[in-house]
């Protein structure tokens, strides 16, 4: 994810966006940069890959004196990892860094390009840059035109912008993306970050900002504003002393802030690609499709269940044919592969051995190619024709989850885009599935006391021979999920079944001991779902039943909300068995971020 740091005043600037930067490499990113305005002139560098690649080039630049800098950390979202697409982005006579993703940005440019302005990026940041500009001329003073841009902006944002003729000022704006402001009052110093760590040890107290607010900061004052225009009562928070614990926003774990952050990443997700009318995606060319009869997905681990999942919504949804490979089996299995199928990988890293090498075979064999990943410039990305990045930001817990949920919206609007482009689908059943996807964001928002129900329960679970995951339909490829999460950070046996498979075995294995964690939605096969669950209780197994229907014969309840749409049933049990999983695995003391035997990104065979 996207890193902000600013400062404003004598101290070397220099050095303190590049040690801020530093502080925010946690979050993963491609590219950087860095501007420094003193004495009305701008130095700008800008570096691709590591930070030290940005030290190097701004080695020679020494900054005594009073100056106002601003740095950022690129995690692409728009445009391929490099110089020219990496922040800061520059006007005429101004620059600005941006986190977060401006919807409407394509309308902005047109009208932009119009009126006679060039564009030097792939990236919905520079229209800022450039619409602040245009507004500039029709506006009494800077702040009016700041206030006019911001306000012409559709999306998720927290920006800083700096002007070559007021050298002692710094604008920022909040929207859906995190900002924080701290002072020195004694000094008049000024810092901005996207993090709490990068503040640590500058300022005691900081103000996080809210959304919709805005202003500027000079020397003396910070001059702040709501969405109405009116000024704001600056409130202080004190800032944590530990810098892991900041990076960590308070959570416990990497993967429970990861958790609560698959809301926010999410809605980054969408955002520009599910429409009020339809699904777009700028990365590819719907000629992607023309000829093909099937889809081949191909992953390995979460990714495998995710590429389950999709398959069916690509065959409900779209009425295209799909089979799902496993990338450590397809690429032994000498495979028939036929230039009318569409060959997918998707993977978080982009450098799973296995999938790369499946993609290779299909790349040799002739046929069309796509990624579905979350890290650009990755090896798969590089090797595939297309590739759609997930948003998902860098994800330290080694048990994915933010990664699995990003991977699900995009093959979820996918399914929809392919439907779309070959009239396979009708206008009120997309703008249905359009509003549902709309919706996502909320249903994966963590209540406290959900997770307080969830942490109580958890020490029901914590011994006896094993669990069993059971769903039908596309809660079976979550119930593999959840079954793989469990395992993975608790090291307790669990496996992941359609719950219409037990009484065709398993559920021999079914006692006490055993415990049941079924997923039972109500709009997707509810009462044969509920049937299979009772064969289970009739052998005595324990059973947690995830429903927004009670069940009686439950020994463990987790109600879920009641949704129209069986998909914001599935991204809300998700979060569910993501908990439960993690809080089993706590009350082991196991370490959740780092557990044993298992790596982030699976680079051998």
């Amino acid at each position: 994810m996207c890193g902000i740091v600013g400062y404003l005043g004598n101290q070397s600037s220099k050095d303190i966006l590049l040690d801020g930067l530093k502080e925010l490499e946690y979050r993963g990113y491609d590219s950087a940069g860095i501007t420094v305005l003193k004495d009305s002139n701008f130095s700008i560098y800008k570096s691709v890959g590591k930070l030290n690649n940005l030290v190097e080039k701004s080695k020679n630049l020494s900054v005594d004196g009073f100056s106002v800098g601003i740095g950022h950390t690129r995690w692409a979202t728009h445009g391929k990892p490099t110089e020219s697409n990496a922040h800061p982005h520059i006007g005429e006579a101004t620059h600005i860094v941006h986190n977060g993703i401006i919807e409407n940005y394509q309308e902005l440019k047109k009208e932009l390009i119009a009126k006679g302005y060039r564009f030097s990026s792939q990236t919905d940041t520079e229209v800022i840059v450039h619409l602040f500009e245009e507004n500039l001329k029709s506006s009494k003073d800077t702040f009016s035109a700041f206030n006019k841009t911001i306000f012409q902006l559709d999306g998720a944002y927290a920006l800083l912008l700096i002007k070559k003729d007021e050298p002692e000022k710094i604008y920022f704006a909040k929207e859906g993306s995190p900002l924080i402001l701290g002072t020195n009052r004694e000094t008049g110093e000024q810092f901005f970050a996207s993090s709490d760590s990068p503040l640590i040890g500058h300022v005691a107290e900081v103000i996080y900002l809210q959304d919709g607010e805005f202003g500027y900061v000079d020397g003396k004052n910070i001059n702040l504003f709501n969405g109405a225009g009116d000024e704001v009562e600056q409130v202080y928070k004190k800032l944590p002393e530990n810098r892991e614990i900041a990076q960590k926003d308070g959570y416990r774990f990497f993967m429970e802030k990861e958790i609560y952050e698959q809301s926010q990443v999410v809605s980054d997700t969408i955002m520009g690609r599910a429409l009020d009318s339809s699904i777009e995606f700028d990365e590819i060319d719907p000629t992607i499709f023309d000829g093909i009869n099937e889809i081949k997905l191909c992953a390995c681990g979460t990714s495998y269940h995710t590429a389950l999942a999709s398959s069916y919504l690509f065959e409900r949804i779209s009425k295209t044919r799909v089979s799902v490979e496993f990338g450590s089996e397809f690429r032994y299995k000498d495979p028939l592969l036929t230039k009318d199928t569409l060959f997918v990988s998707i993977s978080q890293s982009g450098e799973t051995a296995d999938t790369l090498a499946s993609l290779k075979m299909a790349k040799n064999a002739g046929l069309k190619t796509l990624a579905i990943c979350n890290v650009d410039n990755s090896s798969i990305v590089r090797l595939s024709d297309y590739s759609i990045l997930t948003r998902a930001g860098v994800e330290k817990g080694v048990a994915s989850t933010k990664a699995f949920a990003t991977q699900m919206v995009v093959l979820y609007m996918l399914s929809l885009y392919v439907a779309q482009i070959r009239n396979n689908i009708e206008k009120e059943r997309l703008q249905k599935e359009l509003h549902t996807i709309r919706e996502i964001p909320n249903t994966l928002t963590v209540t406290s006391k959900l997770h307080e129900k969830i942490k109580r329960l958890s020490k029901r679970y914590l011994h006896g021979h094993g669990f069993f995951f059971i769903g039908r339909d596309i809660f079976y490829p979550l119930a593999l999920e959840g079954a793989l999460k469990l395992k993975e950070i608790s090291y307790l046996h669990s496996e992941g079944y359609p719950a219409g498979e037990m009484k065709h075995g398993p559920i021999a294995l079914a006692d006490p001991e055993l415990f049941t964690i079924a997923l039972l939605p109500q709009n997707i096969l509810y009462e044969k779902t509920k049937s299979n669950i009772e064969e289970l209780g009739a052998r005595d197994s324990t059973i947690c039943v995830i429903s927004p229907k009670s069940f009686e014969l439950a020994d463990d309840f987790i109600r879920t909300s009641s949704h129209s749409h069986y998909m914001l049933e599935f991204f809300e049990m998700m979060v569910v068995v993501q908990l439960l999983s993690m809080e089993v695995a706590i009350r082991l003391q196991n370490d959740v971020d780092m557990p044993r035997n298992l790596a982030k990104s699976v680079t051998v065979e």
